[in-house]
């Protein structure tokens, strides 16, 4: 874990800049919200206000990311005044909060900024419950809001908006489907009967403090499609919780709430969460819990009583994920993993026909763009795939297959990357045995894709052009992954 956090590949420093620009943006928040007057309840709400809008707003164009940007306070000004206006009412409060809950996992069918939205939306309640808002604060709480998104927008559009300069992100397209068989369907009835589960059994535990199970719950359920996915993320957010309070009692507490050296180490907080979220969920999680431990210390109340409440919330919220996985309208990973393993593979295909029509000289033909939507769709390969190569995971067949799928679909990627890059110079020249390699990489395709047991070709030998050396070495991993694609049905890729 620690390998995978301080020597990632960082290309372009997007990571550094990410997370530079989000501790840029948040300080300029929280000081427009201190110079506009507002009390500290209100500077918390203006920062995570801020945090939010810098953090999941991820549309593919700079323009996208601007709307939904706008849109946040549209979804999150109505949110905290129900938020607001329920919170002596309990039952009525509950029965919102699981609405909310259901709603913004419903909404990641609409794609990033359905997701975006959804997310803005359930923080927004849970940061009300978290300051125990009351109808009165409502004014502040939204000028604090409203002042905070203009604040982000104007530090990620205007003064650091690098991503004009990157080529727009390649996003895989949602999953087909409708009603149940729809995963996000799925998902939101059973975010809300593990949120249900933790709101209950939270406020047994905590009558004060109970929202922090059903926060468990549903930061355990974003970015997942499959309970083995869900299982693994519930183990790392409770493992980065039990890591984040030991670091708060030997940091956090120690400061007593003084605002000089809290605000320093709430930046380094987020810092930590925006470039640590990228490759280790565990990480993320120790960043997020101290910085709710630096807020509780400027509140006034972080005590180790807290903390232990706390790690407890969390476990209940964890638990009320996995059981819902379980038990409610299971989503296996055996077919999430399968249908992005089939899309990685016919993006495969796609990217080699580009690339052989740029070296027959078309104009035209570009397989840059479907390169970057070949690494996102591997990367939801891998995050699909986490739950059988997690080190806890006793089925060292299914483990070993896993990681031998992993390797050679890496194998592709590269000599996909290194095929473009030889399409790329002006100075290629066009090989009459190119159209016959690239078919072949298309019967492979469709042989691994279509669920037959038709022998894949392998190359006999490696030519010297580099192009063609890239399609044979591609050739070669195709052929591997049979294996390991065609496991007998009583042991699957992926059986959990």
């Amino acid at each position: 874990m620690l390998k995978r956090v301080f020597v990632a590949p960082d290309p372009g420093r997007t990571r550094l800049r990410f997370a530079a620009r989000a501790v840029l943006g948040i300080g300029l928040a929280v000081v427009v919200c201190g110079l506009a007057g507002h009390s500290l309840p209100g500077a918390v709400t203006g920062g995570l206000a801020a945090l939010l809008a810098l953090f999941t707003v991820t549309d593919a164009t700079v323009r996208g990311q601007a709307v939904t940007t706008a849109l946040l306070p549209v979804v999150g000004v109505p949110v905290l005044a129900a938020a607001a206006e329920l919170h002596d009412h309990p039952v009525a409060r509950d029965l919102t909060f699981l609405a909310v809950v259901g709603a913004g996992v419903y909404a990641r069918r609409w794609g990033p900024r359905g997701h975006s939205l959804g997310v803005f939306a359930f923080m927004t309640f849970f940061v009300a419950q978290f300051l125990h808002a009351t109808p009165g604060q409502l004014p502040e709480l939204y000028a604090a809001v409203l002042l905070s998104v203009l604040s982000a927008a104007a530090v990620r559009f205007g003064l650091w908006c690098y991503e004009r300069r990157l080529p727009p992100a390649a996003v895989p397209a949602p999953a087909v489907g409708s009603g149940l068989a729809r995963v996000t369907t799925r998902q939101a009835v059973q975010a809300v009967a593990g949120a249900g589960f933790a709101l209950v059994v939270g406020q047994l535990v905590s009558g004060q403090r109970w929202y922090w199970a059903v926060g468990a719950t549903w930061w355990v359920f974003v970015n997942t499609a499959s309970r083995g996915e869900t299982l693994v993320r519930g183990f790392r957010r409770v493992l980065g919780t039990v890591i984040g309070i030991a670091l708060g009692l030997l940091v956090a507490a120690p400061v007593h709430g003084a605002p000089v050296p809290t605000a320093v180490l709430i930046a380094v907080a987020v810092f930590g969460i925006f470039y640590t979220a990228a490759v280790s969920y565990t990480w993320m999680m120790l960043w997020v819990t101290l910085l709710a431990e630096l807020l509780y210390g400027l509140l006034g109340v972080l005590s180790p009583a807290l903390l232990t409440l706390r790690l407890a919330e969390t476990a209940v919220g964890a638990l009320g994920a996995v059981l819902a996985v379980l038990f409610v309208l299971p989503v296996t990973t055996h077919a999430t993993t399968d249908a992005w393993i089939q899309r990685a593979l016919r993006c495969v295909h796609v990217c080699t026909a580009e690339a052989a029509a740029r070296l027959a000289g078309s104009a035209t033909a570009d397989p840059a763009p479907r390169v970057a939507e070949l690494e996102q769709l591997l990367g939801r390969v891998r995050l699909s795939v986490a739950p059988l190569v997690h080190p806890l995971n006793p089925m060292l067949g299914r483990k070993r297959r896993a990681r031998r799928v992993l390797a050679l679909l890496d194998d592709c990627a590269r000599e996909i990357r290194g095929l473009v890059a030889v399409a790329a110079d002006p100075e290629a020249s066009h090989d009459a045995r190119l159209a016959a390699a690239c078919w072949r990489v298309e019967a492979a395709v469709e042989a691994l894709t279509a669920g037959g047991s038709d022998r894949v070709h392998r190359p006999a030998e490696t030519p010297a052009e580099p192009a063609l050396a890239h399609l044979h070495s591609l050739e070669r991993a195709l052929a591997d992954l049979a294996e390991p694609l065609r496991a007998p049905s009583g042991s699957p890729l992926v059986g959990a």
